[in-house]
């Protein structure tokens, strides 16, 4: 069993265009509601996948309600605290000429101490049934930005495997608290840390100096370019397959869901990163989050390349001699 955790869910109120003319009316050919917030997209790729697994998230307000409806229509199965503030929505105009998606945020809701304390208790129950933990997107509010320091604490404690995928004020505490697995987008890290990751030589000191926290796997994405990945203190350039690109919204969660399912299925490294890599271009060329099965990734896994960077592996033959 996985559990996703999202500490900032979003209502998708989702307006259909065939062209927006600006400051102008524009009336929609359709609309419609979705579920957002990236731990509750890697599930929905984790269904997908045939990967059994249960969100935690913050929930509250009629927003809240519909978010519920809405993941229970999906069969994304979840647990929520409640809060007294309300979810916060995003409307979002999907435009078809040109092909373009425009998204306009409303403020994060407020979290309580209580509802942090709250949040945490659920947190410990649950992962004693879990394998792996996710823990992934931002955090809504300063109260809310010890949750996944103190998650992965937990996690370390208990045994379980954590993939951590954040950003913003806490993403720090959050390295320092040590999970399995990191992914984060290079533009991600550079904002929330100060850091320059503009080169490979960067981008491969950064993976050092996580090792040597002790993170046993990291991923740096960034859109269509090379991805570079670390194992223990081996580093890889990941090539991906080229697409042409509609939405690339939950991209990077597609990307989690592809590490998170190749490591409960005891999947070699090569084969879960190019999975990974391929699920996450998959779902830049359409507009629905987090909806590629693997056979549909298949194309795109055949033409991606993993390089080595570096020292390399060394290959015992252990074969029977006579």
């Amino acid at each position: 069993m996985i559990l996703t955790v999202t500490l900032n869910p979003l209502l998708e109120n989702r307006l259909y265009f065939d062209s927006v003319e600006l400051g102008k009316s524009n009336r929609s050919t359709s609309c419609e509601f979705k579920a957002g917030g990236k731990g509750i997209n890697v599930s929905r790729q984790l269904n997908y996948l045939g990967i059994k697994n249960i969100a935690l998230t913050f929930l509250g307000g009629n927003n809240g309600k519909v978010l519920r409806k809405i993941l229970a229509k999906e069969e994304i199965n979840f647990t929520a605290i409640s809060t007294k503030s309300e979810t916060r929505e995003a409307t979002l105009t999907v435009e078809t000429n040109p092909k373009r998606l425009t998204t306009f945020f409303e403020p994060n809701g407020i979290i309580s101490q209580s509802e942090v304390d709250q949040f945490k208790s659920k947190l410990e129950k649950m992962m004693q049934n879990c394998s792996i933990v996710v823990f992934s997107g931002s955090s809504p509010y300063a109260e809310a930005d010890e949750i996944f320091s103190f998650g992965i604490d937990l996690a370390n404690r208990l045994d379980k495997i954590s993939v951590l995928d954040t950003y913003g004020n806490h993403m720090q505490s959050c390295i320092d608290a040590v999970p399995t697995i990191l992914h984060n987008n290079v533009s991600e890290v550079e904002r929330s840390l100060s850091v320059d990751l503009s080169t490979e030589k960067k981008k491969t000191k950064f993976l050092k100096e996580l090792y040597d926290k002790g993170i046993k796997l990291a991923f740096l994405t960034d859109g269509d370019k090379p991805i570079y990945a670390s194992k223990f203190d081996f580093f890889y350039r990941i090539d991906p397959s080229a697409v042409e690109e509609v939405d690339s919204t939950g991209s990077g969660d597609a990307f989690v869901a592809g590490i998170t399912h190749g490591i409960e299925k005891a999947l070699v490294f090569n084969d879960f990163v190019k999975n990974a890599t391929a699920l996450g271009a998959l779902n830049a060329s359409r507009w629905d989050v987090c909806t590629s099965t693997l056979e549909e990734a298949e194309k795109y896994i055949r033409q991606i390349a993993v390089t080595s960077i570096g020292k390399k592996l060394k290959l015992i033959d252990d074969s029977p001699t006579y």
